[in-house]
């Protein structure tokens, strides 16, 4: 890799970024095209659906892209999906070489479309900045191989670690801007889940209430007996969002009739009485497109989904705040464990301030 490979693979990386929120379940992808160490055409995969970044970038070329390098974070398709091979647009362009950042996991590509292009004659180099495309990627990647979301939690808590008072107030612990970021992390979101305590405490709308981005996750509830309210706000006619009311065959059928109409209702198996198989239903919503999820709570199903070791990374938001109290709700609920040993540690952690607030961010 040479020092000119991983500038021009910055600026895909960069370009790639305007598909974020809304070329999901596909891979956020940018292309440069360089000829004579000049960019002469660029673009990204900006919406689901529509032209991939390899032909956006080769359509935008100020001058002929014959002889050209083509920098593209993720392997070129060659195959048919909702738009043609991007290798046939390449091989007919006559471009010269293929910079890739990483291999596409995805088993319609998985190496078929650098096959194609060393096939052809074109200098294919594969793994330029490649931790750097995976990290990008980390979510689809998951999504291709396991057939699951890749799993966020959210967490809004004081410097104790309360998200709400013993009364149940909770509005607000963060600060404005904490609130705007964990908008933006719901529109970069596929599904955004909370358990029907929270819809009955809070009765929250689980909108992305940003004018700037126009993305509609799905509302995801965990009731087991369908509990939720018919008026519920997340039923408000002014919202795009589609509901799942996720429940178990312990939901009397009563309750079932009085909600199919407001959303669609999924059965999962129990893992035990009462509470849903977290795998069961990870399969479900992978089976529906639902790349990444975003769970938002309250404490029990964040305790809950920690404990079945199902989450990938946690988004703290920690306001200066002490609010005290034994009866004052945590961030993270359950049983919890015995011995430090077993406590769930998170790597990679990253700290940052957002307004007065500290936003705190890892993995498991």
């Amino acid at each position: 890799m040479t020092s000119q490979d991983a500038h021009f693979m910055k600026r895909a990386l960069e370009l790639a970024e305007l598909g974020r929120g809304k070329a999901h379940p596909n891979p956020l992808v940018g292309a440069v095209l360089v000829k004579r160490g000049k960019i002469i055409g660029e673009g990204a995969h900006e919406r689901y659906g529509q032209s991939h970044a390899e032909v956006n970038a080769i359509f935008s070329c100020k001058a002929d892209p014959k002889g050209a390098t083509l920098y593209v974070n993720l392997e070129p398709c060659a195959h048919f999906g909702k738009t043609p091979p991007c290798t046939d647009l390449i091989l007919a362009s006559k471009l010269r070489r293929v910079v890739v950042g990483m291999k596409d996991p995805n088993r319609f590509v998985a190496g078929r479309g650098l096959k194609v292009l060393k096939k052809a004659g074109v200098e294919v180099d594969c793994g330029v900045l490649e931790d750097e495309a995976r990290e990008l990627n980390r979510d689809y990647c998951h999504w291709v191989v396991h057939q699951r979301p890749y799993v966020i939690v959210k967490a809004a808590q004081s410097l104790d670690g309360k998200i709400a008072t013993s009364t149940g107030d909770s509005k607000w612990i963060t600060e404005k801007k904490s609130r705007i970021f964990s908008h933006e992390l719901r529109a970069s979101s596929d599904a955004i889940l909370v358990g029907v305590n929270t819809i009955l405490k809070d009765d929250p709308r689980l909108d992305t209430r940003l004018a700037s981005i126009q993305r509609y996750p799905v509302k995801v509830v965990l009731d087991s007996f369908l509990r939720t309210p018919s008026k519920a706000r997340i039923f408000s006619k002014t919202s795009r969002n589609r509901v799942v009311l996720v429940t178990t065959k312990r939901a009397p059928q009563k309750q079932w009739t009085r909600l199919e109409k407001k959303a669609e209702i999924m059965l999962v198996p129990e893992k035990k009485k009462g509470f849903i198989d977290w795998n069961a239903l990870l399969g479900e919503l992978g089976s529906r497109g639902i790349v990444n999820l975003l769970i938002e709570g309250g404490g029990e199903v964040i305790g809950s989904a920690i404990r079945e070791k199902i989450v990938h990374e946690m988004v703290v938001f920690v306001a200066p705040k002490i609010i005290g109290g034994k009866s004052s709700i945590s961030a993270v609920g359950g049983e919890g464990i015995q011995f430090l040993k077993e406590a769930a540690n998170l790597r990679d952690l990253k700290a940052e301030p957002i307004g007065g607030d500290l936003l705190l961010r890892g993995r498991f």
